[in-house]
């Protein structure tokens, strides 16, 4: 564990409610490029001996570490509670990472799906689950002052990584919730060009990587809260919460779906729901 915490570089530091805010940098062996990740320690984090439970934030298509610790407001919650909030990058980057030949923003860079891609050109670089399921949280776990009390959210993208990561690895994860996930990959446009890309044709396969394909099967039944905004512009193309309710009702998983009026895809959205989403992973990850 020593040697992995000596691979990270504090790249930045801001005070924050009374915590920090930090963002480091390390060689990911997963990925195979270094990466980039964000971390808010709350002032709890500095009491002699602490360990503190961690909240692990998958963002979505085009964005970075950035776009959720700077604009949802979470870091007020958090230190009221007394939780770690780690936020990765969406995909690897770095020469030598290939990116979308097109230049699309919906593939390649920024847009990694929190899967393990088995196809050319991908399958060097692209593992965002290894990173997220096991490497980062080793290295997390090595160099700050946290146990493995593990909770797991999202938004749109990283709302479809969350609950992947969260039904394929029953015991690891305490708590789970996603804003606007993508939930039915496989029968969406977005999910269908990248699964395409990073894991073939062969359709079968895709279920792996499918939370309504998954849920039938889920080794735990995880109780799952899901914000998605009535006003989405995305909602019936491409996030299909209608499927995820379908799902959870056939197999008897608890899942909180709550539709609000007005809201789009934005932080605008994330912001005003995400103190109830602290809320709910504080509550589970203290318990006990």
């Amino acid at each position: 564990p020593g040697d992995t915490a000596m691979s990270l570089e504090i790249l930045s530091t801001q005070k924050s409610f009374g915590g920090w805010h930090k963002r480091a940098r390390h060689h990911s062996n997963v990925l195979g490029c270094d990466m980039v990740f964000a971390v808010y320690l709350p002032p709890q984090a500095e009491q002699p001996g602490a360990r503190l439970p961690v909240l692990y934030w998958l963002s979505g298509l085009t964005c970075t570490d950035e776009n959720f610790m700077q604009k949802a407001g979470a870091q007020r919650m958090a230190a009221e509670l007394g939780l770690i909030i780690v936020a990765p990058d969406t995909s690897p980057r770095g020469t030598g990472v290939p990116g979308d030949p097109d230049g699309a923003w919906d593939l390649g860079l920024g847009a990694g799906f929190y899967v393990n891609a088995s196809e050319e050109p991908w399958q060097r670089h692209y593992r965002m689950y290894d990173y997220v399921v096991e490497e980062l949280p080793a290295l997390v776990e090595a160099s700050f002052p946290v146990d493995d009390r593990r909770g797991i959210s999202g938004h749109s993208m990283g709302g479809h990584g969350a609950l992947v990561c969260a039904l394929r690895n029953p015991g690891r994860y305490r708590s789970l919730s996603a804003f606007a996930p993508i939930a039915n990959p496989i029968d969406c446009p977005w999910g269908q060009k990248a699964f395409t890309a990073y894991l073939g044709a062969e359709r079968e396969r895709w279920r792996e990587w499918d939370a309504c394909a998954l849920i039938a099967g889920a080794g735990e039944r995880l109780p799952i809260l899901v914000d998605q905004g009535e006003a989405d512009g995305f909602l019936e193309s491409q996030l299909r919460p209608q499927a995820l309710r379908a799902a959870c009702e056939a197999a008897g998983h608890p899942l909180t779906l709550r539709m609000q009026p007005g809201y789009d895809h934005s932080y605008y959205f994330i912001a005003s729901f995400i103190g109830e989403h602290i809320g709910h992973h504080a509550k589970a990850l203290r318990a006990g």
